[in-house]
């Protein structure tokens, strides 16, 4: 049981980075590494099972389903139910603060509140109803997004900063990125709840892995582990290495250390993104705005597919008017009713 827990974290870990990673670095290059990758598998795998798989990972990317919700429910509750079963327990007998052992669960609640927020949010849904309005939000910047350009899908006029979903078919108002964990695309109206719960669901990995490891070293401390010797298989008079208590501690508290592994990784995971989702925010950016501006620092990156005659672009972000203007705009982003009265 305990392995297979350990196989079900680390699983879903690796699963998380390949999202995050797909997400953040939606590069012309990676496009041909994975192309590239593709044809070499393709002389190895039978084409029944590649048929499958492609269906399978069409199914979980390119369609609105509830897995990655499921999946995300499953694996913060199995965390909490360790963490409340063994280290909260272990903790308390210890006379840790309870105030401390307490915030993961102040932090889980927003986490929660948060995340239900971004997957029912409409996230700027742009329909006849309500184009006119947002065409006049943002200011067209005549290279990134053009003005008088219509949705060959929606047959609606794009307003700037706007993206149709293939997923959720449908043009968003400054579209961000679809995200497969919420089942829902991430923009105008529900970006500043998303970026509260990645904060929440990196702080609450972090907390846990803290209080944990808190416990673990509390433990050795406490018992003087550090400070014992052992014998090896030639005789060898050893004094406790760190290696020597990490195997310890795993044959003695499996499930805490797999724990802590998991939400050591994820919370290194998370982090980053969290890094570059405030880096956006702080300069008025979004994620498909970033990924088509193709990265200034990379443009005369070899591996970056581009005709040999087209000279780089350098796109100016015209939207962003200082940090305080920046992120008023996320956490208090107009709505049409807004936009009706300054018609008015």
């Amino acid at each position: 049981m305990d392995f297979l827990v350990l196989f079900l974290f680390y699983l879903a870990s690796v699963l998380m980075g390949l999202v995050l990673i797909c997400v953040c670095l939606k590069t012309h290059s990676l496009k041909g590494l994975a192309r590239g990758g593709a044809q070499i598998f393709s002389c190895i795998i039978p084409e029944r099972l590649q048929r499958a798989v492609h269906g399978l990972l069409h199914y979980l990317f390119h369609t609105r389903n509830h897995t990655f919700i499921v999946l995300h429910l499953v694996l913060q509750g199995m965390v909490y139910t360790e963490y409340t079963w063994e280290v909260f327990g272990y903790c308390q007998e210890l006379d840790f603060s309870l105030y401390y052992l307490l915030l993961p669960y102040l932090l889980l609640v927003v986490n929660l509140f948060s995340f239900t927020l971004t997957c029912v949010t409409n996230p700027g849904v742009i329909t006849k109803a309500n184009e006119l309005l947002f065409l006049h939000v943002y200011e067209f910047d005549e290279l990134m997004f053009p003005k008088n350009v219509r949705c060959s899908t929606c047959d609606l006029r794009k307003p700037a900063r706007s993206k149709h979903c293939s997923v959720c078919n449908w043009c968003v108002h400054r579209f961000d990125h679809h995200c497969v964990w919420v089942n829902n695309c991430i923009g105008a109206w529900n970006i500043r709840y998303f970026l509260i719960y990645l904060l929440t669901l990196t702080a609450s990995a972090a907390t846990v892995a803290i209080v944990s490891t808190t416990f673990l070293v509390h433990l050795v401390v406490m018992s003087d582990l550090y400070q014992e010797t052992y014998t090896d298989d030639l005789g060898h008079l050893h004094v406790m290495d760190t290696v020597f208590l990490i195997q310890y501690l795993f044959l003695t508290f499996p499930r805490i250390v797999f724990m802590l592994g998991f939400v050591m990784v994820l919370s290194f995971l998370l982090g980053g993104y969290l890094c570059f989702a405030l880096y956006l925010a702080a300069t008025n950016q979004t994620t498909n705005e970033w990924y088509r501006g193709d990265w200034a620092w990379c443009q005369h990156c070899p591996l970056v597919a581009r005709p040999p005659s087209a000279e780089p672009q350098v796109h100016r972000n015209i939207h962003s008017h200082g940090l305080r203007s920046n992120l008023q705009e996320i956490f208090l982003p107009a709505f049409p009713c807004h936009e009706r009265k300054k018609q008015e």
